[in-house]
């Protein structure tokens, strides 16, 4: 079970490690890699597991700013500077949350997901040790949470390093790109390209994304 925590001293040695295999790897990863530099895929400085599943709920499907604005409204729903918690999440009235710009669907994403940690049917604390596969299957019980997200979760909250999201759209343009193919790669066919980055297809996800950010 590989992870990446840029806040463990030997984590910079295992970026390098990563990037020298995956150079070796594959040659048009390679020149991806000289083109952006090191990695610095790490970790998200939040521990709480339940702040991360929010806001990737928040943000599904919505432009950057437009998602951090309505974000940032929901946080200032509590006064209080630290995030709400389950209990404080599931008592606030939708009414109130619509007016920080959420939909009806996603306030009963996050409405679910608060249930179920407070019925112990989702126990976040016991994530970490559990095998990837393991843990997408928890998460994606929770309505609005998909496969994708979970994988975010798992690469961005978990800092795993082997997690391929082969239905990413970024991914697959910057595969296109850097492969020269006629067409966008469908899911399987990334998936067995990807098996030459293995164990470290977080890391060729980031230079992937690295490679089309912004454009």
């Amino acid at each position: 079970m590989l992870f990446l925590d840029r806040k463990q001293p030997q984590a910079e040695q295992l970026a390098r490690k990563a990037v020298r295999r995956l150079s070796q790897a594959d040659p048009a990863l390679a020149s991806l890699i000289r083109q952006i530099g090191p990695c610095r895929l790490g970790r998200a400085g939040r521990n709480n597991h339940f702040a991360a599943l929010v806001e990737a709920i928040v943000y599904q499907q919505l432009a950057g700013k437009a998602a951090a604005a309505i974000f940032s409204r929901f946080r200032a729903l509590y006064s209080s500077r630290r995030f709400p918690t389950p209990e404080e999440l599931d008592r606030t009235p939708e009414k109130q949350l619509r007016s920080a710009g959420l939909s009806p669907q996603k306030i009963s994403y996050l409405k679910d997901l608060s249930r179920r940690i407070l019925d112990g049917s989702l126990k976040l604390r016991h994530l970490s040790p559990m095998e990837d596969e393991e843990i997408i299957g928890h998460l994606t019980q929770v309505k609005g949470i998909g496969r994708w997200t979970a994988e975010m979760f798992l690469i961005f909250s978990l800092g795993r390093l082997d997690v391929l999201p082969v239905g990413d759209l970024g991914i697959l343009k910057a595969v296109q790109k850097a492969y020269r193919l006629r067409a966008l790669p469908s899911p399987q066919r990334l998936e067995q390209m990807g098996r030459r980055w293995q164990p470290y297809r977080s890391v060729a996800s980031w230079y992937l994304w690295a490679s089309v950010d912004g454009k």
